[in-house]
């Protein structure tokens, strides 16, 4: 898949939060998207290439991947429920 030519449902600007600010906004975020839809998580900390695929685990979310851009990343999640 490539993960450039996702069209987010609606996406979350975490990248000026340390952990676990992106996460958290995930959380906040998902509930704004529609099942199927896709969450972009815009993130500058690492630490959320492990917390958003263990939260996806947990919460029953499919994770799609992380797409590195200048100084960030995009983490792309598909809502389940």
């Amino acid at each position: 898949m490539d993960l450039s030519q996702i069209k987010p449902a609606k996406t979350v600007d975490a990248r000026s939060m340390a952990c676990p600010g992106p996460l958290l906004e995930a959380k906040k975020g998902i509930a704004g998207v529609p099942v199927g839809g896709v969450l972009e998580i815009q993130s500058g900390d690492k630490g959320s290439r492990e917390d958003i695929p263990a939260w996806c685990g947990k919460s029953g979310h499919e994770y799609l991947g992380v797409l590195e851009r200048d100084g960030y990343d995009s983490l792309f999640v598909t809502r389940k429920k």
